[in-house]
């Protein structure tokens, strides 16, 4: 930061940490040991799409380079906010691969210049009673937050705080709890 963006009070957003990503699975070895939820397989990336070729080339070698593993095809939708998702899937156990695929796509979205357009990445979880859990990697942040839905438009907030605790030594978690974004309409969660 300069001497001109101290004095105005500007400063410089947090950097991405793409490698934080490869915390996921000592987080959750601590949730499936401290709170019953185990890994789903699923996760997914979250970017707002642009317009032009490079773009969609760099989009369609992302979804050749996942499907190249042998492994099911990656979903992509469009929510209703207009953003993309990327969904991919692995065995439930394997939660390395499936950091390393989301990891292999937030990076290829940076590398060519569309970091800016990135949002979010999340690994699913589901608990006892099949409740859901998102394990959300803000991008813009380089930090994680937990996000438990709990149907209608609605959030289980004491789960939540109660992940919080339980992961915040595995991974770097966002303090601001007003950057905890609902991530409705996520694939697979």
């Amino acid at each position: 930061m300069s001497f001109w963006d101290s004095l105005l009070g500007r400063s410089k957003p947090k950097q991405a940490n793409l490698d934080a990503l490869f915390a996921v699975p000592h987080a959750a070895l601590t949730l499936q040991a401290g709170a019953g939820f185990a890994p789903t397989g699923v996760g997914a990336v979250c970017y707002r799409e642009n317009e032009g070729g490079a773009f969609s080339t760099m989009q369609t070698d992302i979804r050749a380079l996942l499907d190249a593993d042998g492994g099911p095809a990656v979903e992509r939708s469009q929510d209703g906010f207009g953003f993309t998702w990327l969904l991919t899937r692995h065995d439930a156990q394997d939660v390395s691969g499936l950091v390393t695929d989301l990891h292999a796509v937030n990076s290829t979205l940076e590398n060519h210049g569309f970091g800016s357009s990135l949002l979010c990445s999340y690994v699913g979880f589901t608990g006892p009673d099949d409740t859901p859990l998102g394990l959300v990697y803000l991008y813009k942040r380089g930090t994680f937050y937990p996000f438990a839905p709990a149907g209608d438009q609605r959030r289980d907030n004491s789960l939540e705080l109660q992940v919080r605790g339980l992961v915040g030594d595995d991974v770097p978690l966002e303090k601001e709890l007003d950057r905890w974004l609902a991530i409705w309409g996520a694939p697979g969660l």
